[in-house]
């Protein structure tokens, strides 16, 4: 069994619903499993930290996670067309990882959810392209091969699954959004094997 690192940031839901549909797309590969983790929150308060474990949801990452891994999915929201400041945090701080080459030749895929339709959804996936590119990963997007992808009117691009949630957050995924990240899910534990095999 393989297991694909599903690293997400989620402040109000969106980014935690692709998260889940990537993982079922994980999941519907024979010998795949998918491995949900988060980022704390960073605190305007230096000396501030949070609990060892988060009251809900996914656990925080570890630095054996990326190692355990044979694949990664990684998803933000947006932030002014860049990723939220907590996952770039916890990439700041993985020197000793991209040292010791724990992530290079491993596929990867992003996804994220703005608010609306124009919010930055593709800097903000190219923006997380950025520091898997120095670990050397080897990044995958969603082909047009994928029908939803020409007839979406939320979230999607080739760039990597997205949502569209609205002024009001709402993380309710489109039928299209769902399909791309399951897609896109189901995509990068298919190739993960298969440079694993």
């Amino acid at each position: 069994m393989v297991e694909i690192l599903v690293l997400y940031y989620s402040q109000r839901g969106s980014v935690h619903a692709l998260a889940q549909q990537l993982a079922r797309g994980i999941e519907s590969m024979d010998g795949a499993t998918a491995r949900l983790r988060t980022v704390p929150k960073v605190s305007p308060v230096c000396a501030a930290s949070a609990p060892e474990i988060p009251a809900v949801g996914a656990p925080y990452v570890e630095a054996a996670d990326l190692a355990e891994c044979v694949g990664l999915a990684l998803g933000s929201p947006t932030r002014f067309g860049n990723m939220a400041a907590p996952m770039k945090y916890f990439w700041d701080s993985t020197a000793a990882q991209w040292s010791a080459g724990t992530l290079t030749g491993k596929p990867a895929c992003v996804f994220t959810s703005t608010a609306s339709a124009h919010g930055g959804q593709e800097s903000t996936l190219l923006s997380m392209m950025l520091p898997l590119l120095h670990h050397g990963m080897l990044l995958l997007g969603l082909p047009y091969a994928e029908e939803a992808l020409s007839r979406t009117r939320s979230g999607g691009t080739p760039y990597g699954a997205s949502h569209v949630a609205g002024s009001e957050g709402d993380p309710t995924l489109t039928d299209d959004e769902r399909q791309l990240a399951f897609a896109q899910g189901r995509r990068l534990a298919a190739i993960a094997m298969k440079l694993g095999s």
